[in-house]
């Protein structure tokens, strides 16, 4: 049996009902997942010489008017969360890690409220996709099983198509993770749909409501999902392109 086929079968399709079974993924799992991964990437370059600078970003790495900005919002939840972690961590990561990886933490950087994220962690370690930290506990990611299943099953069980055109975000090979491949001129860009977003284009519904908001914080999360969309909605070409770099990134492999 596939990797795919195990999850399809454990995945209910986002337009149907719920019906009671509670280990089935939601499309709001995958943005924590990506958000797990991304805060264990940030702790990662934080620490003195633990990382390489990301070669290929470059600034403005953001699709919104400035003024909604929201990176460093993350500093002050964080303090308020838990002022201590020095004290309960010896390792200077897990004491970082463990400054972000609540669930009120969580839920304050995604959107997601902290009964669904309590929820989704659950569904993810049922799925492989996540487990807890042998030694601290603290939620992780599988890098690995989520890039094999965003790569070969997300546009499968979260699909989309574009829609009317709008004011909003740009994703997939819009995004600025993507900007001067393949995309040509006069092509219209695939958005998410934000009243404050500087691109018009087809909308695109993000895997989850809280989407845009959570891009706000965070460069890499932003990379992670625009990513994902372009894997959920382009063709082979453009797909392969996308799965390369989402390697390249979730992996780090540049």
């Amino acid at each position: 049996m596939t990797f795919v086929n195990i999850f399809i079968q454990t995945v209910l399709c986002p337009r149907s009902k719920d019906i009671g079974i509670s280990n089935s993924m939601k499309s709001q799992d995958i943005l924590l997942l990506f958000k797990l991964a991304a805060i264990e990437q940030q702790v990662a370059q934080e620490l003195e010489n633990s990382c390489p600078p990301v070669p290929y970003r470059k600034y403005p790495w953001w699709d919104w008017e400035n003024t909604e900005i929201d990176i460093n919002n993350q500093l002050d939840i964080n303090k308020e969360i838990d002022i201590n972690n020095k004290l309960l961590y010896s390792d200077k990561r897990m004491a970082l890690l463990a400054s972000r990886l609540t669930i009120r933490g969580l839920a304050a950087e995604t959107g997601i409220s902290k009964s669904e994220v309590s929820q989704a962690l659950k569904r993810n370690y049922f799925a492989g996709l996540a487990k807890p930290d042998r030694k601290s506990g603290l939620p992780k990611a599988n890098f690995k099983a989520l890039l094999e299943f965003v790569v070969h099953g997300l546009r499968y069980v979260f699909p989309v198509k574009p829609a009317e055109l709008t004011r909003g975000i740009a994703t997939g090979l819009a995004a600025p993770v993507l900007q001067g491949h393949i995309m040509t001129a006069g092509e219209l860009a695939p958005v998410w749909p934000d009243a404050n977003g500087k691109s018009k284009g087809q909308a695109i519904a993000p895997l989850f409501k809280s989407v845009p908001f959570a891009v706000r914080k965070d460069p890499q999360l932003y990379e992670y999902l625009a990513l994902a969309d372009a894997i959920r909605i382009g063709q082979t070409r453009e797909r392969a392109l996308a799965s390369e770099f989402l390697e390249k990134i979730l992996l780090r492999k540049y």
